[in-house]
């Protein structure tokens, strides 16, 4: 499934960003908010946003986001470990 969000053209120009940052900026912005609000883990929230483990980490810490580590969490390094091998 594929979700589309329509944003009006009008407020898509009261973003204070340049345009071409738009879209990947709001994908963070999304990913963040659900992840703060437990919508989504740590690694579906960075896979969300299009950013290494590293770098949504980093970003969470920019934004003043403390990281919750929990079972479903530890389900995917797990997982992501089982691949590496």
């Amino acid at each position: 499934m594929q979700v589309l969000i329509d944003i009006p053209e009008e407020l898509i120009h009261a973003i204070k960003l340049p345009p071409k940052e738009i879209p990947t900026r709001l994908k963070r912005e999304l990913a963040v908010r659900l992840y703060i609000k437990g919508l989504l883990n740590f690694g579906k929230a960075r896979q969300f946003a299009g950013m290494t483990r590293w770098d949504f980490h980093d970003l969470l810490g920019t934004e003043g986001v403390v990281r919750r580590y929990d079972v479903n969490d530890l389900e995917d390094d797990l997982q992501t470990l089982e691949e590496l091998s």
